[in-house]
């Protein structure tokens, strides 16, 4: 299951947005309100969303043109990518894309939490 976020300009340079993206309590920013959140290491955390199990996010990879997090346990096998484009010197262009492998059951229950989830995420990242 591949989900896709808007794609949204950040007022920050590209540099300093994977600064801000590598740095697990900066995640609390950009959670939706009801959503528990917890730092459980310098590159892993924790969130929950409302009806939905907790989830353990871990940073996987970073670079000046992305910065991937995936699921730290291998039930819920999924990743969730920034994809940074510069446009100018303080302009960067993010689009989160969420990357899972469920069944078919499992991706019909989440498909609609997760798609908001990325939606929301988005929305917030255009504001740091």
């Amino acid at each position: 299951m591949n989900i896709e976020g808007n794609k949204v300009i950040i007022n920050k340079s590209k540099a300093e947005v994977v600064s801000f993206l590598t740095k697990m309590e900066n995640f609390e920013q950009l959670m939706p309100t009801d959503t528990k959140f917890e730092v459980l290491g310098e590159d892993i955390f924790l969130f929950g969303l409302k009806g939905m199990p907790e989830i353990k996010l871990k940073l996987k990879e970073h670079n000046t043109d992305k910065v991937v997090l995936g699921a730290a346990s291998d039930k819920l096998p999924f990743t969730l990518t920034a994809n940074l484009n510069e446009i100018a010197d303080d302009k960067t262009e993010t689009q989160l894309a969420f990357e899972g492998t469920f069944n078919a059951m499992m991706a019909m229950m989440v498909k609609g939490p997760i798609t908001k989830f990325v939606g929301q995420l988005s929305e917030k990242l255009g504001e740091i």
